[in-house]
């Protein structure tokens, strides 16, 4: 890696003093945790003229419980959603997808809102300077052809977050703040598939807090992740998935995947498997419906059919797990 490139750093109190910054220089960048941002400048991949840090901005990580559901202040620590006894009770998912995010030294500054915002990855983007320069670059930086799918002009670089998938499941929105206005969207809306723009934020928003709604107490939910190391590793494939069974039948099911595409997925035509009962066919046909949605390419040292496979595994794993679980109670 390189030595950092010099900047100036700024030190805001406030969310839409943050954002002011943000539009006074246009290569400015946000600085929470850093764990993301922090490599990318070493390996030349970033060179703002300004960090913006939000260390020092008020209310920014606070979790608060009401009946309308749980409010997440997007500088919140990993290592305290990890860690945090009632989110456990309510949200068992969200504490299972911190806890697999990287290591402990990672999650204790690594926030919310960054592993939200995670810059997309692949094999010829995450790498040194004189590496990409010899390889004459890549769509998403600096260069022309995306070595991945040269005859496209898309870039394939792949979503990594290992919290945005559990959160699509549990219907949460984002509120962002700009220096003149808030507005709020779903999860959802936050995202688009490209991998060179995946973000929809407009140049001076800050994403400020997560608010997810009152989870049903028949609600059962929960995150698994393949990597090539157990532990560390970014997500091959990830899912998460959210279900409520009646009568022994299925009666709602949503799940989500990470890691095979430039944009966290919320996976579609899970209604048609209401009403049936958990077994091998619904499986099968979810595992279908998994492995035709998801479109790993070669981002990484990994086949792109072994993690379609493996997110297809995840999903019918998880959802029969889920199903044994909401079955005992």
């Amino acid at each position: 890696m390189e030595r950092m490139p010099e900047f100036d750093l700024q030190h805001p109190t406030s969310l839409a003093e943050a954002a002011a910054l943000l539009a006074s220089k246009p290569l400015a960048r946000l600085l929470a945790g850093g764990t993301d941002l922090v490599p990318n400048l070493r390996r030349g991949l970033e060179c703002p003229p300004l960090l913006v840090s939000l260390g020092a901005v008020r209310d920014f990580s606070d979790i608060s419980f009401s009946d309308a559901g749980l409010t997440l202040g997007a500088g919140v620590t990993l290592s305290s959603l990890a860690a945090h006894e009632q989110l456990a009770r309510h949200y068992p998912a969200i504490t299972e997808a911190a806890r697999a995010i990287a290591g402990p030294g990672h999650r204790s500054v690594a926030t919310l809102g960054g592993n939200l915002c995670l810059d997309t990855r692949c094999v010829f983007y995450n790498q040194s300077e004189w590496w990409r320069a010899a390889n004459d670059y890549c769509l998403k930086r600096g260069g022309e052809v995306c070595h991945v799918a040269p005859q496209g002009k898309r870039c394939h670089a792949a979503f990594s977050g290992d919290l945005a998938p559990v959160l699509l499941t549990l219907g949460a929105e984002v509120e962002l703040v700009a220096s003149q206005r808030t507005r709020r969207l779903l999860l959802c809306e936050l995202y688009r598939d490209d991998g060179a723009t995946h973000l929809t934020l407009e140049r001076d928003e800050v994403l400020a807090r997560v608010l997810v709604p009152a989870a049903s107490a028949s609600l059962v939910c929960g995150y698994r992740k393949a990597r090539t190391r157990g532990a560390m590793d970014f997500p091959l494939a990830g899912v998460a998935c959210a279900l409520k069974l009646r009568g022994g039948a299925l009666s709602e099911l949503r799940v989500a995947l990470t890691g095979t595409n430039s944009q966290p997925l919320l996976l579609d035509g899970t209604h048609e498997l209401t009403g049936r009962p958990v077994d091998d066919e619904l499986l099968a046909k979810l595992g279908k419906l998994v492995q035709k949605q998801v479109s790993p390419m070669r981002t990484t040292v990994t086949p792109s059919n072994y993690r379609r496979q493996v997110a297809s595994a995840l999903a019918q794993r998880l959802v029969r797990e889920l199903a044994l679980a909401s079955g005992k109670e």
